[in-house]
């Protein structure tokens, strides 16, 4: 996937907004933060995870569309690498943490999101 695909996916998602983190884009939905791409560092997206177990196994079974920096040793984030990825497995994570970060209300109106 390209940086401007990945960035199309993330902003379809119900009010997912443009913004940064630490000097680098991000995306919020209302104002809580959902991921970021990290173009400029190594041209990956940090999708969000259940576990450091899981994120393990994503980086044993594909090593070249999957990595972390020491940065993210401690949380449950694997840096998921644009061109590598596969386009149906990102949207379906990032669907679930769109579900997480965006408030109920929101969610509840979008019982189809995340839940696959």
């Amino acid at each position: 996937m390209t940086p401007d695909e990945v960035e199309s996916l993330i902003l379809s998602f119900p009010e997912v907004e443009r913004s940064t983190s630490y000097g680098e884009p991000s995306f919020k939905v209302r104002g809580k933060f959902f991921t970021w791409l990290r173009p400029h560092l190594d041209d990956s997206v940090a999708v969000h995870l259940t576990s450091l177990d899981e994120r393990e196994l994503l980086i044993e079974m594909d090593p070249e569309a999957f990595h972390f920096t020491d940065h993210y040793r401690n949380y449950p984030i694997v840096l998921a690498r644009l061109a590598s990825v596969d386009p149906a497995w990102l949207k379906t994570m990032l669907g679930r943490r769109w579900r997480h970060a965006a408030p109920k209300r929101l969610s509840k109106a979008h019982p189809d999101i995340g839940t696959d």
